[in-house]
């Protein structure tokens, strides 16, 4: 078939198809977000025109929030569909290298199309280029080098032959799912070739679970059988997996307590009697509690991230570490004894190596007993009180007027202590995402509206801060004018909250957080109206002053964002110091001299540890 090269690379996206978690077929790339320029806009972008009836395009307002819309979109499909992304060369490109960290460091499957240079050079320098004088082979696409799973450059249109299988093995593998990029020079994109017509028969690209060693499966029963007090975490890979039932089967037959990390959240019922809440930092008082009383922790599907170990600090020195991981980079973290497999797979044959042992009843009534201290506290903060609302207040509102198919969302700041820690999940599908493994502020919006476009049993809500709006809210312009219904709860607190007290509680001096505390020449300094900027934008707006008032404004706002297939945005002041505290430690750079101070003292446990096996 002679195609150029952009038509070749439409074409093969086309014919690719995944397998569904409950076994359905979809696209798996269902769509492509897009802003055209001069390194995209005829190559690539006339191949999209002439097949935007089969492969959507979706028209994004800035690089950066559209690749996180795809991100988000791989989100809420559980990694079985994939986003993609294309812009210009230069500054369109680069402001993709953000979102492209945001897939790496969650895992997830992205691919990215940035415009390139002339491969002849005939006309170089063009616009947007950056010449380098002692290499003119690089561009400032080799920036995605250290983003990205799988890079390539194609400098011939023979070349996808060979490279677009690994780009298929990239996106759809659970060890190696992340971002890929292929940079395509503007020259090459439209330049023909005789592709092979096998290169586009339809694939379908099916869950692929590989089954763990039996020495090692048969060491891990061992090592669970000899625990005391084990402890059941589970993450990510449990989701992406289909495992979480498969895991509370085990936890249930064997009496074990269960915790889940920031990525796995919502995979157990909140009610379960063996759910001790989730872990780390922005998680609970209950499930640290037990993780620095188990002697054993059986991590599924975890990359056990500092704010899940709390800079290493949870757990108790000796603790064994059992590691099942589809990734064996994750499973041998901190000298755990590793079992590399897909989580379903693992859990299934682990269950009859451990028969009928079981672990001592007392053990597994605790998680229900610290569970319970941890729901009074919880209940204690979100009690209605005059005034300003609170964080937790305002994600109990939420949680309470959400449907259990709704999903709901975060990143960066303060709010994903609040949301994880505080949420309370009906269980089933897993409803919630977090992106607090690049902490991207920015992602809330855009990336909800990748999720939006996905989900469809419930409505999308993402909660943020003044913050993050202020960072990349252009693709709520981009929801409202596609038509993709959502809520955005924007809780406006003057500042960075979070980081003013993370600031202030080392030790430090208040300083550039705030805007209290921020340089200015103005006697009276301006304050955003994000009720009317958003309205600007094209969404629904609701204002509340009180915790009543945001009650109704929030299920206003989910009325007209269904009506009216677009964003509604409820803007709400909250408090700038009323955090809820999981009792764990963070460890970051505190210079010296700040070390000694009363505040730092107070709060450091000691000194981060390794676990050893």
């Amino acid at each position: 078939m002679k195609l150029t090269t952009a038509q070749a690379l439409v074409a093969w996206m086309i014919a690719q198809h995944s397998e569904t978690l409950d076994g359905r077929e979809v696209p798996l790339f269902p769509a492509v977000f897009a802003i055209f320029g001069h390194g995209n806009v005829l190559g690539l972008g006339t191949a999209l025109e002439e097949r935007r009836d089969v492969l959507p395009v979706w028209r994004g307002h800035t690089e950066q929030g559209m690749a996180l819309a795809a991100v988000g979109l791989a989100k809420a499909t559980h990694r079985r569909q994939v986003g993609v992304a294309t812009s210009s060369i230069g500054p369109g490109a680069l402001n993709m290298v953000t979102a492209a960290g945001v897939a790496h460091a969650n895992r997830l499957p992205l691919l990215l199309l940035p415009g390139d240079t002339f491969v002849s050079r005939a006309p170089d320098p063009v616009l947007q280029q950056v010449e380098h004088f002692d290499d003119p082979t690089t561009t400032v696409n080799d920036a995605f080098r250290p983003v990205s799973r799988y890079f390539d450059r194609i400098t011939r249109p023979e070349q996808l032959i060979a490279t677009l299988p690994q780009v298929a093995r990239v996106l759809t593998d659970a060890a190696d799912a992340g971002p890929v990029t292929l940079a395509l020079p503007q020259d090459v994109q439209a330049e023909t070739y005789d592709f092979p017509e096998a290169l586009f028969a339809p694939v379908v690209h099916p869950i692929r679970r590989p089954r763990p060693d039996r020495g090692a499966i048969t060491e891990a029963a061992r090592a669970l059988r000899s625990a005391e007090r084990p402890l059941l975490v589970l993450g990510g890979g449990v989701r992406y997996s289909g495992a979480g039932r498969r895991a509370l089967e085990l936890a249930q037959r064997h009496g074990i307590p269960v915790t889940e990390t920031t990525a796995g959240r919502t995979l157990v019922p909140h009610d379960h009697p063996l759910y001790a809440g989730p872990l780390g930092i922005t998680g609970s008082l209950s499930a640290n509690t037990l993780a620095a009383e188990t002697d054993l922790v059986l991590a599924v599907g975890t990359r056990l991230q500092d704010f899940t170990t709390a800079s290493w600090t949870v757990f108790a020195p000796g603790v064994r570490l059992v590691g099942i991981n589809a990734a064996r980079f994750d499973a041998v973290k901190h000298g755990a004894l590793e079992v590399v497999a897909d989580a379903g797979a693992a859990l299934e044959d682990l269950a009859p190596l451990l028969a009928d042992w079981r672990v001592e009843g007392g053990w597994s009534a605790r998680a229900a007993a610290v569970r319970a201290e941890w729901d009074t506290y919880i209940d204690k903060l979100r009690t209605p009180t005059p005034g300003v609302p609170s964080y937790a207040q305002i994600v109990g509102a939420v949680n309470d007027l959400s449907a259990p198919t709704d999903y709901v969302m975060t990143a960066s700041g303060g709010m994903p202590g609040e949301l994880v820690g505080g949420w309370r999940a009906g269980g089933g599908e897993p409803t919630m995402d977090v992106e607090y493994g690049f902490s991207c502020m920015g992602y809330e919006l855009a990336g909800a509206w990748g999720a939006a476009m996905a989900h469809r049993r419930g409505l999308v809500t993402t909660m943020l801060g003044d913050g993050s709006y202020l960072m990349l809210n252009s693709e709520l312009f981009s929801a409202a004018f596609a038509g993709h219904p959502l809520v955005a709860v924007v809780c406006d607190n003057d500042g960075y909250a979070v980081i003013a007290r993370l600031q202030e509680g080392q030790g430090g001096n208040a300083f550039n957080n705030f805007y209290t505390e921020c340089r200015t020449n103005s006697p009276r300094p301006p304050r955003v109206d994000f009720a009317a900027h958003a309205k600007a934008l094209g969404c629904e707006v609701f204002r509340a002053t009180d915790l009543t008032g945001f009650r109704k404004a929030y299920e206003n706002a989910r009325a007209a964002a269904i009506a009216h297939s677009r964003p509604a945005v409820v803007v709400v002041r909250t408090q700038p110091s009323a955090w809820t505290e999981a009792g764990a430690w963070w460890e970051v750079g505190v210079p010296e001299h700040l070390s000694g101070r009363p505040a730092y003292e107070a709060a450091k446990p000691g000194q981060v540890r390794y676990l050893g096996s």
